[in-house]
């Protein structure tokens, strides 16, 4: 692979580390929002002790579980784009030597 490519390559995968990096910053935010939102209706379903209270909780609850679910599918995303950054770096460095 030509040098140019490797260096497009990279410079596509930088560019999609920080998109990723932005969105993951996003899930945190919102993350913690869709906890604390859950943790709020739990307390409200385990004081008034009410179906639609419990309701109320299991659907904030699912809400923070998906989030979290994205959460850990980015990290996981980041990190193999990290280690094809690490990877094209090392064959641009290989070239010049």
């Amino acid at each position: 692979m030509s040098r140019t490519l490797l260096e497009r390559k990279l410079s596509a995968t930088t560019t999609r580390l920080k998109e990723l990096r932005e969105e993951l910053a996003l899930v945190d935010e919102q993350l913690a929002c869709l906890v604390d939102m859950a943790d709020d209706t739990r307390l409200r379903a385990l004081v008034s002790e009410t179906p639609l209270a419990g309701r109320e909780h299991q659907e904030a609850q699912r809400h923070a579980d998906a989030m979290a679910r994205h959460r850990v599918e980015l990290v996981a995303r980041l990190a193999r784009l990290e280690r094809s950054q690490d990877e094209l770096l090392d064959r641009i460095v290989a070239r010049m030597t």
